[in-house]
């Protein structure tokens, strides 16, 4: 899993790339939760997605936002953080230029940021949304989604409460042709802890679902 830096409008982004071996193999994306409260790219939630995208023989992204690890720059409230996931989804598309799809996914923060991204980027097919934080953050510019996702949510998550999830939920069901598969898994907090590998399962479950088939692992 090779360290990569982009050229990001604050500078250097520092990133984990995996690039797949199949021909036009799809790409992803993967987002961390906030900057300001420990998240990095190298969060077990974030790498849950990221190895779930991986051993179905997608080409898979995480790095790190401005001013997080090695990355440059400063936190700019989810504007230049907007700015800098799309840099990274122009770097991964030069990359596999011929990909045959194209995904998005978040935790917390990162679900906010991935769901602005994905308004405005009309080649992304799917999104997985983590304890997206419906109760801080604006999601009234998804009118409408434009494509159908995950959204996973613990029950235990006392920083963002599940009601605010599931009218958000609610909110992008109704609209036309977009399908919305909504988990809340048992006994888990905002952070998941001791509970990734129960969130591995509903994401690889969601994908084998979405993709049509369930895709053999892939060597890393």
């Amino acid at each position: 899993m090779p360290d990569v830096i982009i050229n990001g409008p604050a500078g250097r982004i520092e990133g984990r790339y995996t690039h797949a071996k199949g021909p036009n193999a799809p790409i992803a994306l993967l987002l961390q939760p906030h900057p300001q409260h420990g998240g990095t790219m190298n969060n077990r939630v974030v790498y849950t997605m990221f190895h779930a995208f991986t051993k179905r023989g997608f080409s898979a992204l995480r790095f790190n936002f401005r001013g997080v690890g090695r990355s440059q720059g400063t936190y700019d409230r989810g504007e230049g953080e907007l700015s800098d996931a799309a840099s990274a989804l122009d770097w991964l598309q030069t990359y596999n230029p011929n990909a045959s799809s194209c995904w998005i996914g978040g935790f917390s923060f990162g679900a906010w940021i991935g769901m602005q991204l994905l308004m405005r980027r009309p080649e992304i097919d799917g999104f997985i949304s983590v304890a997206p934080p419906a109760n801080m953050f604006d999601f009234s510019f998804l009118a409408p989604c434009p494509a159908s996702g995950l959204i996973v949510h613990g029950d235990r998550d006392d920083i963002v409460p599940e009601a605010s999830v599931q009218r958000l939920v609610n909110k992008l069901s109704h609209q036309r042709d977009i399908r919305i598969a909504y988990q809340k898994l048992e006994g888990a907090n905002h952070f998941f802890t001791e509970r990734a590998d129960d969130l591995g399962k509903i994401v690889d479950d969601y994908l084998d679902t979405a993709l049509g088939r369930p895709m053999p692992a892939v060597a890393e």
